[in-house]
């Protein structure tokens, strides 16, 4: 038995469809879309055959970040966001645990790999959530977060 696929909800289909494509090398499918349901989704296929779906819908209740904050946003520019999300973050006030979805992980094959495309995104503004480090349970990786906010490990 294996998992299928993940699917995760978006504002921005085209985006976060470019990031996993970007960084991560991921095949980035034809638009599929129901107008009856307002829903559309694109899937991402990796290397080893693994995949993502990415969804919309414009009644989803999207909000940036894997949870809510405490505070609402009330920025409307994308670099007052990012300011606001890494504000929020380093002050403890960014609930980042919760119930669900954690994180996607990504195993890129070596330390120096890890190292490398945290550098490369961090060079193109991406957030950071933690830099490449040696974890309690032995694990070598970095965390970062997708144009939406989700968060990713990259790891050995």
């Amino acid at each position: 038995m294996k998992i299928e696929h993940v699917a995760i909800w978006v504002k921005n289909i085209d985006k976060v469809c470019e990031f996993y494509r970007k960084y991560f090398g991921g095949v980035v499918h034809s638009l599929y879309y129901n107008p009856t349901k307002q829903f559309s989704s694109r899937f991402i296929t990796f290397e080893d055959g693994a995949r993502l779906e990415v969804m919309h819908r414009p009644d989803s209740n999207i909000s940036l970040g894997t949870s809510a904050p405490s505070q609402p946003y009330t920025s409307r520019s994308s670099a007052k966001k990012i300011r606001s999300v890494s504000h929020l973050m380093n002050s403890n006030t960014f609930h980042v645990e919760h119930s669900g979805y954690a994180h996607i992980c990504f195993s890129v094959g070596s330390r120096d790999k890890v190292n490398r495309l945290t550098q490369q995104m961090s060079n193109d503004c991406v957030i950071i959530i933690k830099q490449p480090r040696v974890t309690g349970d032995g694990y070598y990786e970095s965390v970062v977060l997708d144009p939406e906010g989700n968060k990713v490990e990259i790891t050995v």
